[in-house]
């Protein structure tokens, strides 16, 4: 009987200790999850603080200020021999009704050759939305680049045209920085697609979508994510509210209407801030 017992008991005992580790080891994972959230979110703010760091080298803020959206991809790698395919894990910010830009939302960015040059493994990469439509595809859950939005090399510094686009017509305007140099880039064919796995990791929610994410009734947003999003609205010439101004919050207070407000779209549908632009990216008239 005695060894029955100390044999029940040790069994317990093991058992216990078992589902302790397995506890341990899922926090940690989800730990060491939100780290790599965290990452990418700092390395994101930081190529927009050095490319914006760069007056003669970086994306228009005329431009910038029509966005839609602003996509960062940091260290885009190569990942084919001679296919030249690309991919990049990046964040992407939709700017909202009144002006304040979203929590970020965690995308990925993969296609066939990007136009780098020969022997470039690696580059940061800068989208630029000019469209409402472009938006409302990757919000729901792809867009390809030159198929679903047109794209285009962007504009650089003083520029007012892309040599590829010398209207200024696109829906996106893509970027590139690689070996310090800053610069359009052409990116057909390559699609940007949900993260869902990150973003269910980052906001703890399970099956969470990108519409619920740039919701002003959003999940509330960490320190890294907010500094990124200050990042982008300094970027886009501060104009709107600031990040601090319109926190990110899961009780905000009613909105007020106003005359001048745009008209609050039904649930499920996207509303953006800017007006649509019929040439988007136009620099405007001196």
């Amino acid at each position: 009987m005695r060894a029955n017992s100390a044999s029940t008991h040790i069994g317990r005992m093991v058992a216990r200790l078992a589902v302790f580790l397995f506890a341990a080891a899922l926090s940690t994972a989800a730990s060491a999850a939100s780290e790599r959230q965290d990452g990418r979110l700092m390395t994101s703010t930081q190529v927009l603080n050095e490319l914006f760091g760069m007056p003669e080298q970086n994306i228009p803020t005329w431009l910038l200020e029509r966005a839609y959206a602003v996509a960062v991809v940091p260290t885009v790698i190569k990942v084919g021999l001679g296919i030249g395919g690309r991919r990049g894990k990046g964040v992407l910010v939709v700017r909202r009704d009144n002006g304040s830009w979203s929590n970020p939302v965690f995308v990925n960015l993969t296609g066939g050759s990007f136009g780098f040059q020969v022997g470039v493994q690696s580059t940061d990469v800068v989208l630029v939305f000019t469209s409402k439509q472009s938006i409302e595809g990757i919000v729901g859950g792809k867009v390809t680049l030159g198929a679903d939005a047109s794209v285009a090399a962007g504009p650089v510094g003083r520029q007012s045209s892309a040599a590829t686009d010398i209207g200024l017509t696109a829906q996106v305007y893509s970027y590139s920085r690689a070996s310090g140099l800053f610069a359009g880039v052409a990116l057909d064919g390559s699609a940007i697609t949900i993260d869902s796995r990150s973003n269910e990791l980052f906001y703890g929610k399970p099956g969470i979508l990108a519409s619920e994410i740039i919701r002003t009734d959003g999940p509330v947003a960490g320190p890294a994510a907010q500094t990124f999003i200050a990042a982008v609205h300094k970027s886009a010439g501060g104009g709107g509210p600031s990040p601090a101004a319109v926190p990110s919050t899961t009780n905000p207070e009613p909105a007020v209407a106003t005359p001048s407000a745009p008209q609050a779209a039904h649930e499920g549908s996207l509303t953006t801030y800017p007006m649509e632009d019929p040439k988007p990216g136009q620099e405007p008239p001196k």
